[in-house]
């Protein structure tokens, strides 16, 4: 996805506006496996996919935790540094190749300040943002691994031919030998 179909599916704005944000975003090139970002480290930048895959997990004493998946078009970003300037609790990395919009957050800040339009962008960015943080709370919750499974096929099929089944299991709370029998009862 281009830049201007990532913006506009956040909030439309007008061109002067959008052209004032575009002029502070980056494009930058990332190998699979890179770390976006680390846990407990002010993020100063948020990205958006060009294109590639990248996963948030938390790290336990005993093995990584895997609770988002990001593809083309879908905003990086650790809510804690976007929105208080402080250490986030989650790593981002790289799956695949990954080519992104990079926007230094401080930079936004100030863009917030001067133009109207760009501050209800912003709003609007941590509102959508804040609701995929409510819906994945809800799922874990109140749904079972395989109405969550089937949530994967039906919303984010692409995942499932390009990410490694363990991370896919991580991210259902499951192990992979109950990921491999939800499989097979779907087929």
């Amino acid at each position: 996805m281009n830049i201007d179909q990532i913006l506009d599916q956040i909030y439309l704005l007008p061109e002067t506006s959008k052209k004032s944000l575009k002029e502070h975003i980056t494009e930058v090139s990332h190998p699979k496996g890179f770390c976006l970002m680390e846990a407990n480290k002010v993020i100063p930048y948020l990205y958006f996919i060009r294109k590639g895959i990248a996963r948030a997990y938390a790290s336990t004493s005993e093995n990584d935790i895997t609770f988002w998946f990001g593809s083309e078009g879908q905003c990086i970003l650790s809510m804690k540094s976007y929105v208080e300037d402080k250490p986030g609790y989650e790593s981002i990395e790289l799956l695949e190749d990954c080519e992104l919009y990079q926007l230094e957050t401080e930079s936004l800040r100030k863009l917030f300040n001067e133009d109207i339009h760009i501050a209800n962008w912003g709003r609007k960015l941590a509102e959508a943002e804040m609701i995929k943080s409510e819906e994945l709370i809800i799922s874990r919750q109140f749904k079972t691994s395989l109405e969550r499974y089937k949530d994967l096929m039906f919303y984010q099929s692409d995942l499932l031919k390009r990410v490694q089944l363990g991370y896919i299991a991580s991210y259902l709370g499951i192990t992979q030998v109950s990921l491999s029998r939800i499989r097979a009862e779907i087929k």
